[in-house]
């Protein structure tokens, strides 16, 4: 079993095609592929049944938190998933996660049982259990190019495209079909770094005109799941119009 942690600063950044190309241009013999270079990402993520813990993330300013489990390509119930614990405070992210077999993992969702020892399992277990046992709320995949910086390979980048969710048949092996999230011309860039960015990156962003956003894949998918069941947006209804289920 393979155990994974994270600390970084991530920064998201909404671009086009030609964006992506443009900068690619300038940026791309700085970079090497990663491990998981081009992939399809799956993320289930688990939540309550009237979606708090999306919702928490939502409205709070200084300290959002997640539970999923992260697929890489096509899986089956023996292949490797990681079960993780996503966590931003005050603009920093930690991450920690463990690499088991899916079924493992979505045994645990039902039993509670710990599938391992860790300090990690044991971290993801207690807020799995504070959150009142949250259970799979949402598939999202994305095809994904990932990157590192040669010189220094603690910058990371990543580029996805296609983001698409379901929110009924959420297994894994069940294919990747989803409703779209982004559309066709969009990339959604992500920089993580545990330091800061790279003055080349720094230019090159600069050149291209590509500015820092918002973007958060599951809350967007709520946010327009919400408005397809309730025909309101999430994010402009007033406090106690809707009751949640």
């Amino acid at each position: 079993m393979a155990v994974c942690i994270f600390r970084r600063t991530e920064k998201k950044y909404m671009l086009t095609r030609a964006q992506y190309a443009a900068l690619m241009t300038l940026i791309e013999r700085e970079l090497t592929p990663d491990r998981y270079s081009k992939s399809t990402v799956g993320s289930l993520y688990l939540d309550t049944p009237d979606f708090r813990m999306i919702r928490s993330s939502i409205e709070a300013s200084n300290y959002k938190e997640k539970l999923r489990v992260r697929t890489y390509g096509c899986v089956g119930e023996g292949d490797l998933a990681f079960l993780e614990i996503k966590k931003k405070c005050e603009g920093v992210v930690y991450k920690r996660r463990e690499a088991l077999p899916l079924s493992v993992i979505m045994r645990y969702l039902v039993d509670g049982i710990l599938p391992c020892d860790t300090q990690i399992m044991r971290e993801i277990d207690y807020a799995w259990r504070t959150w009142g046992c949250p259970m799979p709320a949402a598939l999202i995949f994305y095809e994904r190019e990932a990157y590192v910086v040669k010189n220094t390979p603690s910058v990371r980048l990543t580029f996805d495209r296609n983001v698409r969710y379901r929110t009924v048949d959420l297994d894994f092996t069940r294919g990747d079909h989803g409703t779209a999230v982004t559309g066709e011309d969009a990339v959604l860039m992500e920089i993580k770094t545990e330091g800061a960015m790279p003055l080349f990156l720094s230019h090159a962003l600069d050149s291209c005109r590509i500015f820092p956003t918002s973007f958060s894949k599951y809350g967007t998918a709520y946010t327009m799941f919400f408005h397809t069941v309730f025909g309101v947006n999430e994010n402009t209804r007033e406090k106690g119009e809707i009751q949640y289920a």
